[in-house]
């Protein structure tokens, strides 16, 4: 696809669009997880682990994070006896993350959290679903566009 015409301001780039959109779900999500103490990258390793462990590699993947940005993450989160993190014992270089039962506790408490985001969002529930749906699609296009010999679907 080729624009037609220059974008002449900010609020006609759909990356500004993404960007603003993220600050403002951030400014929802702050004051409804600073009650348990979680940062949203906290809350999504947490909401992510559920009733699984999984490889570091894995969970990095699933939750957007590069390995730089996670250990020092779970480091915090074990620190505060939210996760278990332990080397597999088939492969001593992996390590596996898992939650503890505060952890889960935790987990359990915070459910409520997406209703209010939901409520916060003034969308139908469909209209939510294709959004993020298209919202995934364009994030896998532009992905597949810097490494297109990497789909990011099947990353670890």
């Amino acid at each position: 696809m080729h624009m037609s015409r220059y974008v002449e301001s900010p609020a006609e780039m759909l990356c500004f669009s993404l960007y603003a959109a993220d600050h403002a779900m951030g400014r929802v999500y702050r004051p409804l997880l600073e009650p348990f103490g979680l940062t949203y990258p906290q809350y999504i390793v947490l909401m992510e682990l559920a009733d699984q462990t999984l490889p570091l590699r894995a969970l990095g993947a699933a939750v957007g994070l590069e390995s730089n940005t996670l250990t020092p993450l779970l480091k915090r989160m074990q620190a505060g006896g939210l996760v278990e993190r332990r080397r597999n014992p088939e492969d001593e270089r992996a390590l596996m993350v898992s939650l503890t039962d505060k952890g889960r506790a935790l987990r359990e408490e915070t459910k409520s959290i997406q209703a209010c985001v939901f409520e916060a969002t003034g969308l139908p529930l469909a209209e939510l679903a294709a959004l993020r749906d298209k919202i995934n699609q364009l994030r896998g296009n532009l992905q597949r566009s810097l490494d297109p010999k990497k789909d990011p679907a099947k990353t670890p």
